[in-house]
């Protein structure tokens, strides 16, 4: 159950990043998920090779690799 959720998220994480790179506020805000289950989302997705993350001015950004 808990790994159809984590993959669930990781898509809505995918579908807020298609149209370019947000900071992780914005995606958070854009998903509506908690942070335990952003960081999850993150996981799955960076694990996989899937995102990138990039940091600006001690803000983090991610994007679609």
């Amino acid at each position: 159950m808990l790994i159809e959720k984590i993959g669930t998220n990781a898509g809505l994480v995918w579908s807020a990043l298609e149209n370019g790179e947000l900071s992780v506020k914005a995606i958070k805000k854009a998903t509506k998920l908690t942070e335990k289950d952003l960081a999850y989302a993150f996981g799955w997705l960076a694990r996989e090779g899937k995102i990138k993350f990039n940091e600006v001015e001690g803000e983090l950004f991610v994007s679609l690799a």
